[in-house]
C-alpha cells in the first residue's frame, strides 16, 4: 500500500489538506532545523564549560539539571504569552497527550546529552539520524501497511546525508553509540506521537503541558540517581557560559522550536516529516564551518547533496498523490 495508506491508518480523520498548507508546514519545519542545527552548538558549549562539574557530579547528573533548566524555561515563556497555554493546565486530557509526548522527548533528549559526551559529534550525527528508517520501521509496524518507494527512497537519501555529511563515521560501538540509538528511536515514536496527539488536541496546550513533563521528569531523574540535593548542584546553570546556551536551548530549540513543530507537522505525513528534520546536520556543519569548529570536505556536499535531493524526490512525487487521497477520503 503507498503513502496514502499509511496516512489513514495512523491518524485520526482530519480535513483535506490543501497545496498552501503543506507549502507553510514544509517552511515551518525548515525553519525548525535551522534553529535545531544551531542547539547542537550550544549544548556543546554549555557541556565543555561544565566539565568540571561533570567530573565532580558525574554526566547524568549534569544533564539533568540542563535539560530541567532548558524546558523550564520554554514552559515559562509558553505560560507568559499564549492564555490556552494557561488553560491547559487545567485540562487533564492536555496532560494525558503532554505525558506522552513529554516522557518521549525526556528520553531522547537525555540520552543524546549524555552520549554526546562520550562520543565525537560526527558519530552522534550519524546515530541520531537513525530516527528516519526509525519513522518509517515503526510507522509500518503500527499500520501494517507499506510506504510509497518514493517515500522509503526519500528515507535512504536523508539518512544517508545527515549520516555522512561530516565524512563517514568511524564506529565503536559502547555505551555512547548505544544511547545514541536509543535517543533516535525515541524521536521517532516522538515524530509519529506528535502526528497523532497534535490532529486530537490543541497543538499550544500540549505543548504547554509537554514542557511541564519534562522539565518536572528532568528534575525527578536528576534526584533519583543522587543529584540536586544541594543549591550549588543547580546553580551552576547560571554560570557564566553556561546560562546564554541554556537560554538559547530553551527559547530557540525548545519554545520556539517544538511550538512550530506541534503546530506544523500534522499537515505532513511522518516520514516525510522526518526526512525533512534530518536538515539539522546541514544547518550544524554550515552554523561549524563559519564558527571555525568543523573543517572543509567534500563529504558536506555529499551529504547536503543527498538531503537535498531526498526531499526533493519526496515533495515532488507524492504531493499529487496525496491530494487525490484527502479528496478521495470525503466523498
Amino acid at each position: 500500500m503507498g503513502e496514502a495508506g499509511v496516512v489513514q491508518d495512523s491518524t485520526p480523520s482530519i480535513e483535506p489538506i490543501a497545496p498552501r498548507q503543506r507549502k507553510i508546514a514544509i517552511a515551518a519545519l525548515l525553519v525548525v532545523t535551522s534553529v535545531w542545527g544551531a542547539t547542537f552548538i550550544w549544548m556543546k558549549q554549555a557541556l565543555n564549560e561544565l566539565q568540571p562539574e561533570i567530573e565532580t557530579y558525574g554526566s547524568n547528573k549534569v544533564v539533568g539539571v540542563l535539560v530541567a533548566a532548558r524546558f523550564a524555561i520554554a514552559a515559562v515563556v509558553m505560560f507568559a504569552f499564549f492564555p490556552k497555554a494557561r488553560a491547559a493546565l487545567r485540562q487533564p486530557e492536555q496532560w494525558k497527550g503532554g505525558a506522552v509526548l513529554g516522557g518521549l522527548m525526556l528520553v531522547g533528549f537525555v540520552t543524546q546529552m549524555i552520549g554526546l559526551d562520550e562520543i565525537n559529534p560526527a558519530v552522534s550525527a550519524f546515530l541520531t539520524s537513525l530516527y528516519v528508517v526509525f519513522t518509517a520501521l515503526i510507522t509500518i509496524l503500527m499500520t501494517k501497511s507499506q510506504p510509497s518507494r518514493v517515500l522509503m527512497f526519500g528515507v535512504l537519501l536523508a539518512t544517508f546525508g545527515a549520516g555522512f555529511i561530516q565524512g563517514p563515521p568511524h564506529l565503536t560501538w559502547g555505551f555512547g553509540e548505544a544511547l545514541t540509538v536509543v535517543c533516535a528511536v525515541f524521536f521517532a515514536l516522538h515524530i509519529i506521537y506528535t502526528q497523532k496527539i497534535t490532529q486530537a488536541m490543541d497543538p499550544v496546550g500540549v505543548t504547554q503541558t509537554s514542557f511541564a513533563v519534562v522539565a518536572l521528569g528532568a528534575v525527578l531523574m536528576t534526584l533519583m540517581l543522587g543529584g540536586g540535593r544541594s543549591m550549588a548542584e543547580w546553580d551552576f546553570v547560571f554560570d557564566d557560559g553556561v546560562f546564554l546556551p541554556v537560554l538559547c536551548l530553551g527559547i530557540g530549540g525548545s519554545f520556539f522550536c517544538l511550538l512550530l513543530l506541534n503546530m506544523y507537522q500534522r499537515y505532513l505525513h511522518p516520514i516525510q516529516a522526518a526526512i525533512i528534520y534530518a536538515f539539522e546536520p546541514v544547518w550544524a556543519t554550515m552554523y561549524g564551518l563559519g564558527l571555525d569548529l568543523v573543517d572543509w570536505s567534500s563529504w558536506i556536499l555529499v551529504g547536503g547533496g543527498a538531503l537535498f535531493l531526498g526531499n526533493i524526490v519526496v515533495e515532488l512525487f507524492t504531493h499529487a498523490d496525496s491530494e487525490v487521497t484527502h479528496a478521495d477520503s470525503e466523498e
